[in-house]
């Protein structure tokens, strides 16, 4: 395998914030590249705590999603349990946590899986994927306006998963992925 080359970050001639409201802060950025070419970038600047995602197993093939609202494409999406790492908490217990507000369980033992991050090229943010194994009755309060619809799936119909017209977000496609390659092999 093929070593990335490594390259000399641009320098940052200016940053400058141009949009807020009171989810997101959109930034400008002025760079100088190492072949002097110089350019405007705008990101998004995330908040740095991060985000989790769980696959959560009922047993060696069921597993649980939740159908949730998403204000972004204004339907209801199929994914995994996910959420913000709250200030100071590790991402295991962000984990355990979301469990708990969104489908109502806890894990005995979390997995973790990999890091994914979101639109590198305009945004900062990275969610960090776990199996959860173990389930059991656990529930906290969560900050969703409605109950969350649970559904089971069998991982081993993972391919009418991925046929189904509301599964379509990244993360938990990838993270579908992952855990079904360390799962089945």
């Amino acid at each position: 395998m093929e070593k990335p080359a490594k390259l000399k970050l641009p320098e940052i001639l200016a940053c400058k914030q141009v949009a807020a409201s009171r989810l997101v802060t959109v930034e400008a950025i002025d760079l100088k590249f190492s072949n002097n070419e110089l350019r405007t970038y705008e990101k998004i600047k995330g908040g740095g705590r991060g985000a989790v995602l769980i696959v959560p197993m009922l047993d060696n093939d069921t597993m649980i999603l939740i159908r949730e609202y998403c204000a972004g494409t204004h339907s209801y999406q199929l994914g995994f349990p996910k959420g913000l790492i709250d200030s100071g908490e590790e991402p295991i217990v962000a984990a355990n946590r979301e469990l708990q507000e969104e489908i109502k369980m806890a894990a005995t033992e979390l997995t973790y899986i990999h890091k994914v991050s979101l639109a590198p090229a305009f945004f900062n943010a990275t969610m960090e994927i776990f199996l959860a194994t173990g389930l059991f009755d656990s529930a906290l309060e969560g900050d969703e306006p409605e109950p969350l619809e649970i559904v089971h799936w069998p991982l081993s119909n993972y391919k009418d998963l991925l046929a189904q017209s509301d599964f379509t977000e990244a993360r938990s496609i990838s993270a579908l992925m992952l855990v079904k390659d360390l799962l089945k092999g």
